[in-house]
């Protein structure tokens, strides 16, 4: 074992725990450890991070491959279920990795009261504790944002999944209110959701109704038709409602060919279409 990973193995051996105190009164002391946010870090991670500390400079682990060196593994997994865990509950990337990089500190200490008098091993052995604590920040910040994107996916996909509502308006008539922008990802969920409810429903009619679509573009319509041309296969039929005046005149204008597809100004329009083409006769009672 090298000089300095041996002399960094004997401090965490000997004054693991008083290094851990340390570590969390400071932590206490900065603020980051915040139970009322539930952020509240147990003594059990960071004793467990300090054990994986210690066996990756124990096996003389290269703090420049901590990302790819076995001797760090325990470590890279101690720390991504750490960061996991904070980025569910809130925490901030800051707060995460200052978590980490206030284990130096401590550390520094018990290097200075046995190394005090040989500043050359004081330096090296700064220097490397530094190195892996600091790529362990890196990681852990790394971790995070990855977490946090794939909670932002999961929220995103939750809200396309609300906003694309499939509704039964009548026996036999299913209809899709679109609100915002319909693009590639949206056109397939609502193609999916769709498709599903005619085949579980048995509809023979389906209504788009494209109201709450700000404005109507080549790529807008070609994700319609998509729709339109998939419901079809499906054996059913298609109406798109909520084609307003500006709407008519944008699609003229840009020389969208909807040949083929029933176009209606409202969503009530296109239900006394497809009742009508069902067999319905809407009458009023008079009082």
């Amino acid at each position: 074992m090298k000089q300095d990973n041996a002399a960094i193995s004997e401090i965490l051996t000997v004054n693991g725990e008083d290094i851990l105190r340390e570590w969390f009164a400071e932590l206490t002391k900065s603020g980051t450890t915040r139970s009322s946010a539930g952020e509240v870090a147990s003594l059990s991670d960071g004793r467990e991070l300090l054990q994986a500390l210690g066996d990756g400079i124990r096996a003389d682990g290269d703090a420049a491959r901590f990302e790819d060196a076995e001797a760090w593994g325990p470590a890279r997994a101690i720390l991504d279920s750490l960061s996991s865990t904070r980025a569910a509950r809130g925490s901030t990337a800051g707060e995460t990795s200052h978590f980490v990089l206030s284990l130096k500190k401590p550390i520094f200490g018990r290097l200075q009261q046995r190394a005090g008098a040989h500043p050359d091993q004081l330096m090296s052995g700064i220097w490397l504790i530094s190195t892996v604590v600091d790529r362990m920040a890196q990681h852990t910040v790394a971790t995070f944002q990855r977490t946090r994107e794939d909670v932002i996916g999961r929220q995103q996909q939750e809200l396309l999944e609300l906003s694309t509502p499939v509704v039964k308006l009548w026996d036999g008539v299913l209809a899709v209110p679109m609100i915002g922008t319909l693009d590639s990802s949206r056109t397939q969920l609502v193609m999916e959701a769709l498709l599903q409810r005619i085949v579980d429903t048995g509809s023979e009619l389906a209504i788009i109704d494209i109201t709450g679509v700000p404005t109507v573009d080549t790529l807008v319509a070609q994700h319609l038709l998509k729709t339109v041309t998939a419901i079809r296969r499906m054996g059913a039929d298609c109406i798109i409602s909520g084609v307003r005046p500006q709407i008519a005149q944008t699609i003229v204008h840009l020389g969208i060919d909807l040949a083929g597809i029933t176009t209606k100004a409202s969503l009530a329009d296109a239900l006394a279409l497809a009742l009508k083409k069902a067999g319905y006769t809407v009458t009023r009672t008079k009082t």
